[in-house]
């Protein structure tokens, strides 16, 4: 599983979306290693274990010929009070790392493979994670 090795800050706020601007990513929107790649067409943050889980759904169908990038990375700390603890008494511990995706954002590439086997490995990848995704293919 994808985490940082090192962080400066422990525990990050929360961050808010103002609501009458649409967030589009501005980086990562192209191809730039493989023939085929899977793009979120919406917003959300996507966890170390979604990551891994839809790369191994990907790699499974690809054998040996093709090979997958993943083009996000979970370098943000999200946190988790315990179960059944009354209100208060501060923050809760880190518990998972999440790359927080906007729409436009390309998460996975992958070359060595033909077009139809190459759709259908992203297609179960992106049934993986909780963003709506679309396929694209290098023209």
């Amino acid at each position: 599983m994808l985490f940082p090795k090192k962080v400066k800050y422990r525990k990050w706020q929360t961050g808010r979306v103002n609501p009458k601007k649409k967030q589009v990513a501005t980086r990562g929107i192209t191809l730039a290693f493989g023939s085929h790649g899977l793009k979120a067409t919406t917003a959300g943050r996507i966890s170390s274990n979604q990551i891994e889980a839809s790369r191994r759904a990907a790699s499974r169908l690809l054998g040996k010929t093709g090979r997958v990038w993943v083009r996000i990375f979970p370098d943000r700390p999200q946190t988790q009070k315990g179960a059944e603890l009354p209100m208060g008494k501060g923050k809760g511990d880190p518990f998972r790392f999440v790359a927080e995706v906007k729409p436009g954002r390309v998460l996975f590439e992958i070359d060595g493979v033909d077009d139809a086997v190459a759709r259908e490995a992203l297609r179960k990848a992106g049934t993986k994670l909780p963003v709506k995704t679309l396929v694209v293919a290098r023209h």
